[in-house]
């Protein structure tokens, strides 16, 4: 469910990316910024999403992709490399790539896809209306972190501990948090609180888990993570 969801995102965000390329010339140059390294799915699932509007790499379109290997430091250069190579829109699957693309162009259109709000990220002026040069999809995924803990009540009904591993370095992370907060309230259980923003500190709250008899864990949506599933 979580993955046909997501691949419903990437298409939609496949379909908005062909929005700004309707008015370029006939070749148009798409510039894809990963803050992992390259997804062939995602890409896969991209591009079938801009096939449905009309355009096909190869034929109309031509996609210049980059990876920041998740070091958030390389997303600045990436992003400025981009903007030199004038593409016509830069496509941002997380809401730190697009930061750093809006830092370096107000001009180019960004299209995002981030689990996060845009509007606290400071990614836009509202979710009805973004102005600038910035839109894109939004799953607002903490949102429904109560129904996440509640999920974890109902099949573990006798655990007394869950706790939520999120990101310091996130926009989103005193969101995050305030949502776990609430969850812990209304599903009357203890939540801990674990952070990571390393792989050094993933190891770190993995052992923290079994030191304070954690029961389960919800792990929050930042890219950083994403990219580290197996290591869950």
């Amino acid at each position: 469910m979580v993955d046909a969801r997501r691949r419903g995102f990437i298409t939609l965000l496949g379909g908005a990316a062909a929005w700004p390329l309707a008015a370029r010339a006939q070749q148009a140059v798409i510039g894809f910024l990963y803050f992992g390294w390259p997804d062939t799915k995602i890409a896969a699932t991209f591009q079938k999403g801009l096939n449905e509007t009309g355009y096909f790499e190869g034929r109309n379109l031509a996609i210049e992709f980059r990876s920041a290997q998740n070091d958030t430091t390389r997303l600045p250069e990436l992003a400025a490399d981009l903007v030199r190579r004038k593409v016509a829109v830069i496509v941002a699957p997380s809401g730190t790539v697009a930061l750093a693309a809006r830092a370096v162009t107000t001009t180019i259109p960004i299209v995002f896809n981030t689990a996060g709000d845009p509007v606290q990220m400071g990614l836009v002026a509202s979710l009805n209306r973004p102005g600038g040069n910035v839109t894109g999809v939004a799953n607002l995924h903490m949102e429904v972190a109560a129904k996440q803990f509640g999920i974890l009540r109902e099949l573990l009904p006798k655990a007394s501990r869950f706790a939520v591993l999120v990101n310091p370095n996130s926009q989103n992370v005193k969101s995050e948090i305030a949502e776990a907060q609430m969850a812990s309230s209304a599903i009357a259980r203890e939540i801990d609180v674990l952070t990571a923003g390393t792989d050094r500190e993933i190891d770190m709250a993995f052992a923290s888990l079994t030191q304070k008899r954690i029961d389960g864990l919800v792990v929050g949506p930042h890219s950083f993570f994403r990219n580290r599933r197996a290591s869950f």
